[in-house]
């Protein structure tokens, strides 16, 4: 390697926005990170929504658990219905 021209490789201390805090080692001796391995959802298992505009609940009520349950009724309502004029053609 070349001398002079490569940065300084110090211990740095990290910091989150949630206030975990670790040392390493780095080029700048303090860094500042908005989510670190404690608050990422796919890390500690916790799942952390942040809605903008109501889409989370938008999200919701299309797909949740009560509205699947509520399309697969009106689904099978809806055959039902197409059922009953053949039937009666049949009767």
């Amino acid at each position: 390697m070349k001398s002079g021209i490569h940065p300084d490789y110090v211990e740095s201390k990290v910091t989150c926005s949630c206030g975990e805090s670790f040392t390493t080692r780095a080029t700048v001796p303090e860094l500042r990170v908005e989510i670190c391995s404690k608050c990422h959802p796919f890390y500690s298992g916790k799942q952390k929504l942040v809605d903008a505009g109501g889409r989370v609940e938008r999200f919701q009520k299309k797909y949740g658990k009560q509205a699947l349950a509520d399309n697969r009724a009106k689904a099978k309502i809806k055959k039902e219905s197409k059922k009953e004029p053949e039937e009666r053609e049949k009767a």
